[in-house]
Formats: C-alpha cells, structure tokens, sequence
C-alpha cells in the first residue's frame, strides 16, 4: 500500500466503530458521508491508533483494515508530545504579542501616538494582523515542501528584531513598520509551521493538541501585558519591551529546538498525488454532490483527464493561492466563517482596555490588568473545546462557541455602559466577568479554526488549504480593527457602535458555520462533525 493509499484510507471509514463504543453509545450518531478529503469525523468512539477492523454502515463497501495508521499518525509518544511542547512555546512568543495589542494600542495613544485618531493608530495593529495571517499563502505552501525548520528560524530573527527596534520607536511611521510589518511577519512565520506540524503527528487527538499548544498564547497575554504595566513606571516603556522581547527569544530558542515535521507527509507533498487518487476523489465527490444538488457546481474536485493532477503539479512550483479549494462549499463557507470571527475577535483585545479606561472612566491599573484577565479566560478556551471538539465535532463545538460568545458580548458588554457611573464596583464586576468569559468563548478562535480546516483538506495539502483560508482571512483583520477606530471616531468617542460591529461579526460567523455544517454533515444535530 502506498503512502498516498494510507492517507486516503482512513477517510473512508469515517463512520467505524467498535462493538464495545456501540454499546457504551448506542444513541450516539456520526456522518455516514463525509468528502475523500476528509479528515474523519471524530469521536471518543473512534479510533486511528489500532488497526482494528472497521465498516461502513449502510451501502458502503466494507474497507480492510489498515495496519499501518499508528505509524501515520503516532497520537503521542516524546516526539510528538515534544512538538506540541514547542509549539506551546511558539505561541507563548508569537500570539502572546498579538493578544498584548490592546496594552500597546492604549499606550501609544496616550503618549507617542497621542495626536493620531484611533483610527490612524488602529491601522498599525490591523496591518500587524494582517501580515500575521496573510503570510500563510506564502508559508504554507513552504512548509509542505520543506518542513517548520527554516520557517520558525527566520520568524525568530523577525519578531524579536521587531520588539527590539520598536523599543525606540518614536514616529508613526516608526511604529507601522517596526510592529506592523517586522513584528507581524515574524508572527507569521512562527505561526502556520507551528500549529501545521502538530497535524503531522496527531489525527485523532488532533483538536486537544493544538487547543493545549494554542493555550499559549493566551499565557504570553497574561504575563506581557504585566511585564509592561509593572516594569514601565520603573525602567520606562523601552525597558519594558525589551523585556518582553528577551523573554520571546529565549522561548524561540526552546522552540527551535523542538517543533518538526514528519519527513513522510513532507515527502509526499500534494504534487505527488497518483491519478489513482484524483479518480477515487472525483467519484466520492459526484456521489456526494447528488445528495446535495444545491452545491453540485462547488463540489467537482480532480478529474480523470488529468486536470487535477497538472492543478497539484502548478501547486509545487510555486506558493499560490489554491483555489480550487474553493470549489468544496464546505472550504468556502468555513472560510468566511473564520473571516467573520477574525473581523471582530480582535475588536475587544484591541479597545478593551481603552473602553475601561475612557469610556467607563476605571482606574487605569484595573484596566490595563484586564487584558490579562480576558487572557486568563482565553487559556481555558484554548484548551477544554480541543477536547470536546474530539468527541462532538469540531464545526459543532464552533458552532457553540461563537454563539456562545455572541451571547456575552450583547448580554454583558453592551450594557456595561448602563451601570451607574458612582458604581465602580458594579462597573468593574461586568467588566470582569466579560473578560473571562469572551477570553474562553474566543480562546476557540484561534484552536478550533486549525482542526476545522484540517478536517476538510488532505493531510498532505494541510499547509497549502490553511495559508490559502488565512489569506483571505488576513483581510478581515486588516480592516477590523481600523473599522472599529473609525466607528469611535464617528460616534464622538462612544464604543456602542463598535460593541454591535463585534456582535453583527459574531452573527455572520455563526451563520456561515451552521452552513458548513449542514453542507459537510448533514442536518442531524446528533451528528458529530
């Protein structure tokens, strides 16, 4: 059995079971279609670690079992744990930075970039996100040819570089191009391979890896934003940065180190799909374009003349965009779900801190300590829906959290305002119980949106579909946060319009996820997918 074989097997049997899982969950029900792409659907009933016997239910041929899939994917063991431990140390340095831009926005506003708008200032952070999320197309592609190595080594020289130049950084255009673009790239860079090579060692336990690896991320925005409101009235806000851009490269350092592919998946890169392949994906996917005729002019992937095959073979000579990607709904769909919850999750982590002190009229401490504790909700978020995500669905445990934090920001956020102004402790009450509970609803953002991509893409093409969804992505952050900026702007200084911008975010995500839930698992809530 060749590689490509072994990769494509275990999606065929999406829908296996032991005996023993049937009897422990006799209600439970999974998809019986999923696309040959498909990373399977996942549940504490299913298993890709044995290679024991599993069979379609329904008219479905029956599939021998493949011996070989805990080589494919070891599910743990030091290697893998290893990199996902590199990985954690990753974020900790790249999305620590990110999710402390809410401490760097109010700061600069108040001092540097005290007599620039908050629009103007908004697009310092909006080109850092979306460099962030922009450089994937070029870097995933990267990546599947040649692995994390390279990447995470040139990402380190970019973002501590960044830190430490704009430590001394005093015009705006200092700030555009020290952060924005430096700091933004080496995010990027360190990014995509980080959380693309725990897809290299794990399939199954796929969603609570990188949920553990993400958490991160959330830790770099607890301690960064207290390093700089602690260290800044002692040694000055220079100090303080670089502080915090000692402590990332030291991180790098150990990440370096540890986060690598696997040789096998890097060999067979999308360019060396067989014909063979693209023919058993082309007639899954008539098969299922018949049961959803609605979709049936997205859904003709690969081709027995050979179209897919000089399609994959364009993919490897260059790093562009793959949109034929787009011709799955579910793809399509799932990215502008991400777009939406991009557009708006980065509203709060940006003007948070600025609404607490400007708006609400807290004290400046307490509002600066905020961040933190959105952050300390994040890491919780980052980590549990990983876990149940494995055994609901990963589009069904999205489908939660976005409600879920639609439900906060409207609920909790928006009437913030309406506390009596001589209550400060009432003020500070809602406040806080915002920030940790959007930090945990939006901690999903960031974990899930790898696993649900995976989910829908070939292993092999992991890297390529994810930069090719977080180019389009990268837009929403681009213009996000300067929206919001511009809608504080226009409204003399009040958040109300900025807080309903976030929410009709959170709306549009929602829908679009539901979509592409019902597109790729059917209308069966009790399905897990």
């Amino acid at each position: 059995m060749t590689l490509n074989e072994e990769a494509l097997s275990p999606t065929m049997n999406s829908t296996a079971n032991t005996e023993e899982s049937q009897a422990s969950h006799p209600a439970q029900m999974q998809a019986t279609r999923q696309f040959a792409t498909d990373l399977p659907v996942l549940s504490e009933t299913v298993s890709h670690t044995e290679g024991g016997n599993t069979e379609n239910k329904g008219d479905a041929a029956t599939t021998p079992p493949n011996p070989d899939d805990k080589h494919l994917y070891p599910e743990g063991g030091k290697d893998a744990w290893l990199v996902v431990f590199g990985s954690f140390t990753a974020m900790i340095a790249s999305f620590g930075i990110m999710n402390t831009i809410g401490t760097f926005q109010t700061y600069l506003a108040s001092h540097q970039l005290s007599s620039y708008s908050e629009g103007q200032i908004g697009w310092i952070f909006g080109v850092y996100a979306f460099i962030s999320f922009f450089g994937g197309i070029q870097i995933g592609p990267i990546f599947d040819a040649a692995g994390p190595r390279g990447l995470i080594a040139a990402g380190t020289i970019c973002l501590v570089t960044g830190l430490m130049i704009l430590s001394v950084s005093k015009l705006y255009w200092h700030f555009m191009v020290t952060f924005g673009i430096l700091t933004g790239l080496g995010t990027s860079l360190i990014f995509t391979p980080a959380v693309a090579s725990i897809g290299h060692w794990f399939l199954v336990k796929r969603g609570y890896a990188i949920g553990l690896a993400t958490t991160g991320g959330s830790i770099g925005g607890i301690v960064f934003p207290l390093i700089i409101q602690a260290a800044t009235p002692k040694v000055g806000f220079a100090w303080a940065v670089r502080i915090v851009g000692f402590i990332c490269l030291a991180l790098m350092i150990i990440a370096n180190c540890l986060i690598r592919g696997r040789q096998e998946f890097i060999d067979a890169s999308p360019g060396s799909q067989t014909p063979s392949d693209s023919s058993i994906i082309s007639s899954d996917i008539d098969e299922a374009a018949t049961e959803k005729k609605h979709w049936a002019s997205f859904l003709k992937f690969g081709s027995k003349n050979g179209k897919n095959k000089k399609s994959t073979k364009s993919q490897r000579k260059g790093v562009k965009i793959d949109l034929s990607a787009f011709r799955d709904p579910r793809f399509t769909l799932t990215t502008i779900g991400i777009f939406l919850i991009e557009w708006g999750i980065f509203v709060p982590l940006s003007y948070l801190t600025s609404y607490s002190l400007r708006y609400l009229g807290l004290p400046e401490n307490f509002s600066y300590q905020l961040l933190a504790i959105l952050n300390t909700g994040s890491v919780f978020g980052r980590w549990l829906p990983g876990i149940v995500a494995d055994r609901i669905g990963r589009f069904n445990t999205m489908i939660l959290t976005v409600s879920f934090c639609l439900v906060v920001v409207l609920a909790l956020w928006l009437p913030s305002s309406a506390v009596a102004e001589d209550n400060i402790g009432g003020r500070k009450a809602i406040m806080i119980v915002f920030a940790l509970l959007y930090g945990f609803g939006s901690g999903s953002g960031i974990s899930l949106t790898p696993v649900c991509v995976g989910q829908i893409c070939d292993t092999r093409e992991y890297g390529t579909k994810y930069g090719t969804c977080y180019f389009f992505v990268s837009f929403g952050t681009l213009t996000g946060i300067p929206i919001a900026g511009q809608i504080i702007n226009s409204t003399n200084g009040k958040f109300t319009g900025l807080i309903l911008f976030t929410a009709a975010s959170y709306v549009g995500a929602l829908l679009f996820f539901i979509a592409a839930r019902i597109v790729g698992g059917g209308k069966s809530w009790r399905t897990v997918y």
